[in-house]
């Protein structure tokens, strides 16, 4: 059976590129997979792909999508991309030369390219988020603060009983939105804020915002920098010793991160995730067989982050062969009973009340011990 796993090259020129389009339109249903490839958020890149590329060889091997073999075209959707991500995706969508988009990518990147597709393809929006995407043609598959973030807070609470947390996080919408939530949380919880900062990307010394928390009076801290800028401050947190003194939680370091991170500044740390390479369940076990099969044993670290473009492949697929409705006038809670193939589990559940369970994870060294689903 024939399948792409390298990424595909198409035409510079705009001409050129109707061109390719017509050709290669019979033959392969072309899924363009938006990853970062540079920037803060350019180590997810290898696992994403890799866990992409397992989804499409599984649906080629089932006929494709609609008869048509599929064809992943990897590119990059990093803030620091030297061309914007939206006028890629713009040219291709005009030229026929994508027949959908699955994106692992910041929120912040997916409100410019709502704003570009326009219903014109499927989107299907893999990581965890802050909530709300109901924009028709875009399908939000990822987590959200209320299944992820509060039970773990509350689990951590009960558990170390901080009398304050401190919050740090990028300046975009996901950790604004996010820490919204924390806040609300912890005032349920009657518990205090003593410390909140937000940075922009690519900080490359972050002993100062260090040393603020450490003076903050925080018990506690909650971290929602992404890719290389969390590994940067964990990295400082680790050297300034505070680890023995705080806990740490993040929803969106996972395995590669803490690879980065090393394992002598992981103390005390925890993530809540639905999904890490060490779970040991049955559709897990298979999934990690499959992956390793075509990958062979060095292959790219298995994550949340990563699998998530898995689960998005399915997704679109289960979504296209749907019988039930125009996809145009769907949105993530409209296609709610799609039911795809998941390692989280077996099939999206027919009621939005049934998700994915979120697990509770310690470090152990550079690798994640799950305590408990919460």
């Amino acid at each position: 059976m024939e399948f792409s796993r390298a990424p595909v090259a198409f035409p510079a020129e705009l001409n050129d590129l109707r061109d390719w389009a017509l050709v290669s339109s019979a033959r392969f249903y072309r899924v363009a997979l938006l990853i970062p490839m540079c920037g803060s958020a350019g180590l997810w890149a290898p696992s994403c792909i890799s866990s992409a590329q397992l989804a499409v060889e599984e649906i080629n091997r089932r006929n494709g999508i609609g008869g048509r073999q599929v064809q992943l075209i990897m590119i990059d959707s990093a803030l620091e991309a030297k061309v914007p991500v939206e006028e890629i995706v713009n040219d291709l969508i005009q030229c026929h030369a994508i027949d959908a988009i699955v994106g692992m990518h910041i929120s912040a990147i997916r409100q410019r390219l709502s704003k570009v597709v326009r219903q014109r393809v499927p989107y299907v929006y893999t990581p965890l988020y802050e909530g709300g995407e109901n924009t028709p043609g875009i399908f939000a598959i990822g987590e959200t603060p209320h299944e992820q973030l509060g039970p773990a807070i509350e689990t951590l609470q009960k558990q170390f009983r901080p009398k304050r947390w401190a919050l740090i996080g990028n300046d975009y919408v996901w950790p604004h939105t996010s820490h919204s939530y924390a806040k609300a949380k912890l005032k349920e919880l009657s518990v205090g804020l003593s410390y909140e900062r937000y940075l922009p990307f690519g900080v490359r010394n972050m002993a100062h915002y260090v040393d603020e928390i450490r003076h903050s009076g925080a018990d506690a801290l909650l971290i929602s920098l992404v890719g290389q800028d969390a590994v940067t401050f964990n990295r400082a947190f680790g050297a300034a010793g505070l680890d023995d003194k705080m806990i740490r939680l993040s929803c969106c370091i996972e395995e590669n991160g803490l690879l980065a991170c090393g394992d002598r500044n992981l103390k005390r740390f925890f993530t809540s995730a639905s999904y890490f390479g060490s779970l040991r369940t049955e559709t897990n076990c298979a999934f990690k067989e499959c992956y390793y099969g075509l990958h062979g044993d060095k292959a790219p670290v298995l994550n949340v982050i990563g699998q998530s473009t898995y689960e998005g492949i399915h997704f679109l697929s289960a979504l296209m062969e749907d019988k039930s409705g125009d996809w145009r006038e769907r949105s993530a809670l409209s296609a709610i009973d799609v039911r795809y193939r998941s390692v989280k589990q077996s099939s999206r559940p027919s009621h939005p009340a049934a998700r994915a369970p979120i697990y509770l994870a310690r470090a152990d060294g550079v690798m994640f011990e799950v305590l408990k689903q919460i």
